[in-house]
């Protein structure tokens, strides 16, 4: 009897593992997650104090469990693996070890490296949040989001990524907010893996990403003007890419919502303005020249690729698919970590904002894929900048092997991925 006891409870314990990592793994499910993972009403609970050097009943602003709001996210996306987009420790203080983070986003622990050189600063390598638990301070030298005003002082996850998030797609692939008064479906799965809605239950929007009319309560004005963008991850995307790409399938309008805080940039008129082209609406569809160079470009001095294989990570694009059920189904074929679609653009695809950076951080200056230099490699070693060790190289290139064949002894920049001059 007490061995079925001990069964039991072994078994108990081991459902509730399940369930734990289960939820730990969907846990904002695209919509508002557990209010008392996030927030303290009290700051005491066991008669003890939830912040960590803080005072019992006294808390700090909006209940949070951290000092702030990024270092609330960050609690849980700290680590190697999985969601985590800060890497744990911090390596700034370890010479030649890098991030070991590998999103899509980059990893927020890169604004915590300085390379000695002039263009290879930590505040330069991110969007610089504002997390005081994790060392993580405002741009040291702007003020305010280039081509807006959105304050680098108030810059932080949830500048971007809405913790309370009202928008979702209903089953019109309509993109609606619950307002007083109205009945919206609510919010079931998240909008991030190519889940659909039902009849009678929603999905969130891209990654929590902020609505129009969002803007954190902390900060008041300005109001975003553009929906999340269109887009699936694969399930899986915290990988090394030394030798298959992590595809996130882009559909729409990832451009047009960054816009939200960097207007100017992308006004759209932007052959007047003299600036690159980089949303749907200021004439950057690549048409048939661009995606023809695209897919035939393998590396410096080598044009014998083929659409079918000419995908790279390091320069994503943009498909040009709207909200609909069967552009899902599409983007959701074409996304994976290693097994997604290799294929290249046809000329119906757009360059956005992410063809050239990423969106936390990277290990160069302004977020960007690559290092804008010259050369990324020569004599099949990668260029390095400052006090940057290839071992650092390496991990913001996502582990590739600068002698692997990806690229050629000489390798210039990757903008040569669409304009082939080099």
């Amino acid at each position: 009897m007490k061995g079925l006891k001990l069964s039991l409870v072994i078994m108990a314990a081991a459902l509730l593992t399940i369930g734990l990592g289960g939820m730990a793994y969907a846990f904002h499910d695209g919509g508002v997650a557990n209010c008392e993972s996030c927030h303290t009403m009290h700051n005491s609970i066991g008669d003890a104090t939830v912040l960590k050097g803080g005072t019992q009943f006294q808390g700090v602003a909006y209940l949070l469990k951290n000092s702030d709001q990024s270092s609330t996210c960050i609690n849980c996306h700290q680590g190697t693996g999985g969601k985590d987009v800060f890497t744990t420790g911090a390596p700034s203080s370890i010479s030649g070890v890098g991030p070991t983070n590998y999103t899509p986003g980059g990893d927020f622990a890169w604004l915590t490296k300085s390379f000695s050189s002039s263009d290879s600063t930590g505040s330069r390598f991110g969007h610089n949040v504002v997390a005081k638990d994790f060392l993580l301070v405002k741009d040291a030298t702007l003020t305010k989001a280039p081509g807006g005003t959105y304050l680098a002082s108030n810059l932080t996850c949830i500048s971007c990524h809405d913790p309370h998030p009202k928008a979702r797609i209903d089953n019109t692939y309509t993109i609606v907010y619950p307002k007083i008064g109205s009945s919206v479906p609510p919010i079931y799965k998240s909008g991030s893996y190519g889940d659909k809605p039902t009849g009678t239950e929603a999905v969130g929007v891209y990654r929590l990403l902020g609505g129009n009319g969002y803007v954190p309560k902390s900060v008041g004005t300005p109001l975003f003007g553009s929906d999340p963008p269109v887009a699936v991850a694969p399930s899986t995307y915290n990988r090394m890419e030394t030798s298959t790409d992590t595809r996130v399938a882009y559909g729409s309008g990832m451009s047009e919502w960054c816009a939200n805080c960097h207007g100017s940039i992308h006004a759209n008129s932007a052959s007047a303005n003299f600036i690159h082209p980089a949303s749907s609406n200021s004439g950057a569809q690549l048409g048939t020249t661009i995606a023809a160079n695209y897919n035939a470009y393998k590396k410096s001095g080598d044009l014998t690729g083929v659409q079918a294989t000419s995908y790279t990570s390091l320069v994503p694009f943009e498909e040009g698919l709207g909200l609909s059920s069967a552009n899902i189904d599409t983007l959701k074929g074409h996304a994976g970590a290693g097994t997604g679609s290799t294929a290249g653009p046809s000329g119906t695809e757009n360059v956005m904002c992410l063809t050239c950076h990423r969106a936390h951080a990277s290990g160069f200056t302004n977020i960007t894929r690559w290092r804008m230099a010259e050369f990324i490699t020569q004599a099949s070693a990668y260029s390095l900048t400052g006090t940057m060790t290839s071992v650092e190289y390496r991990a913001a290139m996502y582990d590739r092997d600068p002698a692997g064949g990806a690229f050629a002894t000489y390798q210039r920049s990757l903008c040569n991925k669409c304009h082939v001059k080099d």
